[in-house]
């Protein structure tokens, strides 16, 4: 255990956090995401789980030592509901409120379409597959830098 350090953070997901540079993209994943095919793309390779969580909770987590990029719109990504792009289900409403939470202010992720967002994903830097059983708990982070 280490002080200050969110307890759901384990080893692989504190260093791959950490090996992250200003930009880079980290993708939440749900447990209907493909993480294993999609991983082999990214730069880790590999999928890294945060099991037992719901993606709130897993973002909860990352965002207490992972700040998001202020300079860009797609700092925050979710996986549009197909069918209905506009719909927000639950999933994805709670992980904005740990998204404002983190960022001290409401500021609303960018939808990309189904097939997009796995396109996308591929480019990232790592995949974290949570234990998030609700459809459409996908989410992408961008980081960005902490300020001095």
């Amino acid at each position: 255990m280490l002080k200050g350090i969110d307890h759901r953070l384990n080893a692989d997901v504190l260093c791959v956090l950490r090996a992250m540079g200003h930009g880079d993209v980290l993708v939440l994943a749900d447990l209907n995401f493909p993480s294993y095919s999609v991983s082999r793309s990214t730069v880790t390779a590999r999928v890294l789980r945060m099991e037992n969580l719901t993606s709130a909770q897993a973002a909860q987590a990352i965002l207490s030592v992972m700040p998001l990029d202020t300079f860009v719109e797609d700092f925050a990504m979710r996986m549009e509901v197909v069918g209905d792009p506009a719909q927000i289900p639950a999933v994805q409403a709670e992980v904005a409120d740990e998204i404002a939470r983190a960022e001290r202010r409401p500021r609303p992720m960018v939808p990309v379409e189904r097939f997009a967002f796995y396109d996308l994903a591929r480019r990232a830097y790592a995949v974290i597959q949570t234990g998030e059983r609700r459809f459409y708990g996908c989410f992408m982070f961008r980081k960005g830098v902490i300020a001095l």
